[in-house]
């Protein structure tokens, strides 16, 4: 006898697993589990989503319903029993999904999960909190903030004050962000795509002049443009950093931090044939990988340096018109589509980050040619790794200054503007502090 195809419900009770058990991060979890459930439609991969994702974000408030009417905590449980029972909870209290189906869908998984004896301890359990869900409705904004650690919480009303900190907090699920070459294209690209995917909806950035912002579309790599390299995934607001450098054509470029070289593309078709881009990371088959995706679309970086800037140069050695610290830090600021973050920092690891990041801009310093701009971000929006560390840096560097942004994508936002935060609550895209200097010269 075959076993019956997943539903949403036991994707992201998969992906749940994957996370809390293995310490997976919540969007490889979930791709891998949809990927291996083919027969799932657009509708169900998107429950899929918000279950999980759902979940996470309230996961200690959940933990603490349930907690009130179990035996043992849950917390003791099997992760292949805590998922069921989280999801499901999760369901009653926020999903617009009718009681009975919710109980019946986790306690089925709690069967296959643990067989009768559990399957019936979740379903006493289940049944009283749907009666609470009922008679006492909670408030998601309320669970959100319960959820998180206090001592993030007071990181963040530090750095935004205390509403614009909840405001963060609740956050709704960002769309995926695509990118085009060049701003005239995006309008081109919008109708194409609606044509496409006449059931999803794009809409056009509101920061980068690249972005089009795509919800319900499937899988970014199938859409028009992707294989012929005139459309790309990228996050808006990362988008915007690369934007931020301000780079002109002829100008020598060095992307510190390049990663997966999402902005050194953008730096590499803002300085033209005339300029040149070299790109640097920690690990040197992540830059091989980034020089093959440059060549893939027409681009390339002139030079890749496998250094640890956290100690050294390496091997770079000249001076550069404008230079991107696009620095390793905690990613607060993508909580909104990354809640597993939640479980991983805490706030003893800040101050090790904030270590790394002023390590990294003092050895970058010195490649920043007279008069040269050096632009610092980080995904993150507390003060720890932000102003603490330009501030660390300035009194390190008294010859560096700090400068408004000469980018004319930030023009709107921050006129005359040295440090800026884009928000999601704000802006739309995850949350990102960016600072500007000037070298001595």
């Amino acid at each position: 006898m075959t076993s019956a195809l997943p539903d949403a419900r036991d994707i992201a009770a998969r992906a749940l697993v994957r996370v809390e058990r293995d310490g997976a991060f919540a969007a490889a979890a979930l791709d891998a589990e949809v990927q291996r459930a083919p027969q799932l439609s657009s509708r169900d991969r998107a429950f899929a989503t918000e279950l999980l994702y759902g979940t996470l974000r309230v996961l200690p408030w959940l933990e603490g319903r349930i907690d009130a009417y179990a035996k043992k905590p849950i917390g003791t449980l099997d992760p292949k029993t805590r998922a069921p029972l989280l999801l499901g909870a999760y369901q009653l209290f926020f999903a617009r999904v009718p009681a009975f189906a919710a109980v019946d869908g986790a306690v089925e998984a709690l069967r296959r999960a643990g067989g009768t004896h559990v399957a019936g301890f979740g379903n006493a359990v289940l049944r009283r909190l749907a009666r609470e869900a009922n008679e006492r409705p909670p408030v998601l904004r309320d669970a959100i903030v319960a959820s998180a650690a206090p001592w993030l919480r007071e990181a963040l009303e530090r750095a935004l004050g205390k509403e614009e900190a909840l405001r963060f907090l609740e956050a709704e699920e960002p769309p995926v962000g695509l990118r085009v070459p060049r701003p005239e294209m995006r309008a081109v690209y919008m109708e194409r795509l609606a044509a496409a995917r006449p059931d999803a909806t794009f809409a056009e950035g509101r920061v980068s002049p690249l972005a089009i912002l795509a919800r319900g579309a499937g899988k970014p790599q199938a859409l028009p443009g992707h294989a012929e390299g005139e459309l790309f995934v990228q996050e808006e607001g990362s988008q915007a950093i690369a934007l931020a450098v301000g780079a002109k054509p002829g100008d020598t470029v060095l992307d510190a931090c390049a990663g997966r070289g999402n902005k050194a593309a953008i730096l590499a078709g803002a300085v033209g044939d005339g300029g040149a881009v070299d790109v640097c990371d920690l690990h040197e088959a992540k830059l091989e990988r980034l020089r093959d995706e440059l060549r893939r679309y027409g681009l390339a970086a002139r030079n890749a340096f496998a250094v640890d800037w956290t100690v050294g140069s390496g091997d770079v050695t000249g001076t550069y018109d404008r230079v991107l610290v696009d620095a390793p830090c905690s990613g607060v600021g993508t909580l909104r589509r990354r809640p597993d973050l939640l479980l991983r920092r805490t706030e003893a690891s800040l101050g090790d980050l904030a270590q790394m990041q002023l390590s990294i801009l003092e050895h970058v310093a010195p490649h920043v040619k007279p008069g040269g701009r050096l632009v610092y971000a980080v995904c993150s929006v507390l003060r720890e790794e932000g102003e603490d560390v330009v501030e660390r840096f300035l009194a390190a560097r008294p010859d560096f200054a700090l400068v408004p942004f000469d980018a004319e994508v930030l023009a709107t936002l921050a006129k005359d503007a040295s440090m800026l935060r884009l928000l999601p609550q704000l802006h739309g895209t995850d949350g990102y502090f960016l600072a500007s200097f000037r070298a001595p010269t």
